[in-house]
This record gives structure tokens, C-alpha cells and sequence, in this order.
């Protein structure tokens, strides 16, 4: 194999390595984890679902001033549903995690792990658990 050739396919396989870590990063981890009653987020802070959205709708009805206070639990590009686990598209145009076709948050007010300073916020807002 002259030294052209050996490139060549080098590249091809980096090729092929980049595409195989591309699938795998669209199907990686779970967004959430079952932690202590609730679900938490990859830093262990509480997740919260709204009332006012609607499972299954794809839709997350906090945008603007509440997904302020209410920061969405946002999916990478190419992120894709597994098992319990669904990606919305947010009115923004941005993906977001939504479980059991909820879409999930956090609360600027939790700062530490554990917190859970949003559940039953104005009564809308819970602690979601597995």
C-alpha cells in the first residue's frame, strides 16, 4: 500500500468514526436521572413540569419572562426521543427535553443540589418524579 493509499484510508475511517460518535451523541445519556424521589438534571438540581403545558401537545407553553425564571431543559441538536424521553421544538425555535411528554425545567432558585424552591410554586409548577 503506497502512501496514498494509506491516507486515504485513514481518512475514511475517521470518516466513518465521526459519523458513528455523531449517532451516538444524538442518542446519548438521558437528559434526566431518577435521584432521592425526583428527577434531577446531569448537575442533580430538581426538574419541574408546568401545568399549564400539555403532555404530549410538543409544545411548552413558558416562554419569554417565564422560561426566565424557568429555564427550559434544553436538547441538543440531533437529540433524539427514547423511551420516556421526547424533544419538543420551543417556540424559539430552540429543543427542549420533555418526560412523559412534559417539558422539563429548572428554577433559577434552586442553587443548590437538592433544591426544590418551585415545587408547588403559584401551584403550577411540581417537582417531577420518576
Amino acid at each position: 500500500m503506497n502512501q496514498r493509499q494509506s491516507m486515504s484510508s485513514v481518512l475514511a475511517a475517521l470518516v466513518a468514526a465521526a459519523g458513528l460518535f455523531a449517532a451516538a451523541a444524538a442518542h446519548a445519556e438521558t437528559p434526566l436521572k431518577a435521584m432521592g424521589g425526583m428527577m434531577v438534571d446531569g448537575q442533580n438540581h430538581t426538574v419541574y413540569s408546568f401545568d399549564k403545558d400539555v403532555a404530549g401537545s410538543g409544545k411548552s407553553t413558558c416562554n419569554g419572562a417565564c422560561a426566565d425564571a424557568w429555564p427550559p431543559v434544553m436538547a441538543a441538536p440531533g437529540a433524539k426521543a427514547e423511551g420516556d424521553y421526547t424533544v419538543i421544538t420551543r417556540d424559539d425555535g430552540a429543543m427542549q427535553w420533555a418526560y412523559k411528554g412534559k417539558p422539563m425545567y429548572r428554577f433559577t432558585k434552586d442553587t443548590a443540589q437538592g433544591d426544590q424552591k418551585g415545587n408547588g410554586f403559584k401551584g403550577v409548577w411540581h417537582v417531577v418524579k420518576p
